[in-house]
């Protein structure tokens, strides 16, 4: 390689990330330049903040799921884990035991903690594959929701959680329409730094990433393998804990038939923000840009007038796309490390 393109080719990988961030951002950028000039009412900050809005829930859900993957997992059994843990609260609440929004919000972490650790102890203590775990606890939690806690639908919260229902942080008015951010997407962004946080700063978080990457060599490095692993799914369920209590207090009612079913949304948002499938890679920047892509994706649907059923076919087509792209990238890894090793062996 002659010495001028080096800085090119370095400039390149900086714009393009540890994730493929910059490419995602590109195409990110790409498709609402498209969608804007094939309708301009895409391109207003009322839809700019409705995209936000309606990505506040699905970011929180998948930062659980980035913690997942990166250590070498997957969970699909948080959004049975927020729906009980929400609809519970908000029964809880209903019955004459509402201790504000602080409190409300504790009686769900808490449940979502118990929940996560049942996943995390199963999982850790007899090392069984997590996708079987989790299937297998998500219809209990359901179930469970369903037999012993209540079906019914709920159109009044506690006065509690109603009272940030309609709470805007910022509402700009314009040309006789408004555009409005809910309050609700102050604590998601706080998530999102404080999750970067953990993972880059703390050994907690590079023994997340350690076991991703080698669950035996992290033991001999000196990281606790099956703590860590419990700690992952009990902190999973807490963040699935606070998604459903936002999707309540935004929602203004409870539902318990609520959110499951709609897990590979969420799964293709990280896959797509660049975590391995296979664990020991990911980001919460290349995440929530994966979120925002899903959910552009969604819309620019929705105004195109495409039906419900083609929106799911695009995301699996997305997931699908995702993790071919991850499998063609390893591949090409490990042809490149065996032809330095052979020339290494030649010299």
């Amino acid at each position: 390689m002659s010495a001028p393109a080096a800085p090119a080719l370095a400039a390149v990988q900086r714009l393009r990330g540890p994730n493929n961030e910059g490419v995602l951002a590109l195409i990110l950028i790409g498709l609402v330049v498209v969608m804007s000039i094939a309708s301009p009412a895409f391109f207003t900050l009322s839809t700019m903040f409705a995209i936000v809005r309606s990505s506040i829930v699905p970011l929180i859900f998948a930062l659980g799921v980035l913690i997942v993957i990166i250590s070498g997992g997957i969970d699909v059994s948080f959004a049975a884990i927020a729906i009980f843990a929400a609809y519970t609260t908000v029964r809880i609440a209903g019955a004459g035991l509402d201790l504000g929004l602080a409190g409300v919000f504790v009686v769900a972490l808490a449940l979502g903690a118990v929940l996560g650790l049942v996943n995390g102890a199963v999982i850790a203590r007899f090392r069984l594959p997590t996708l079987i775990v989790t299937l297998g606890t998500q219809g209990i939690f359901k179930g469970a929701l369903l037999t012993y806690v209540g079906s019914r639908y709920i159109a009044d919260l506690p006065a509690s959680m109603a009272s940030v229902s309609t709470t805007n942080v910022v509402e700009i008015s314009s040309g006789g329409r408004g555009a409005y951010l809910h309050v609700m997407a102050v604590p998601a962004i706080l998530l999102c730094f404080a999750v970067a946080w953990m993972l880059r700063r703390t050994m907690f978080g590079r023994g997340i990433y350690a076991i991703g990457g080698d669950a035996e060599a992290a033991r001999r490095a000196g990281f606790r393998v099956v703590r860590t692993q419990r700690w992952i799914y009990v902190l999973v369920g807490m963040m699935a804990a606070v998604g459903g209590m936002i999707y309540m207090i935004m929602g203004r009612s409870a539902n318990p038939q609520d959110l499951v079913g709609g897990e590979m949304d969420i799964i293709a948002a990280v896959v797509l923000g660049g975590a391995s499938i296979f664990g020991g890679r990911g980001s919460v920047l290349g995440t929530a840009l994966g979120v925002l892509l899903v959910q552009v994706i969604n819309n620019s649907l929705i105004l195109a007038g495409v039906p419900s059923a083609w929106q799911r076919t695009a995301v699996g087509l997305l997931l699908i796309i995702g993790v071919g792209v991850q499998a063609v990238s390893a591949k090409r890894s490990v042809r490149r490390v065996r032809a330095n090793d052979e020339e290494g062996v030649a010299a």
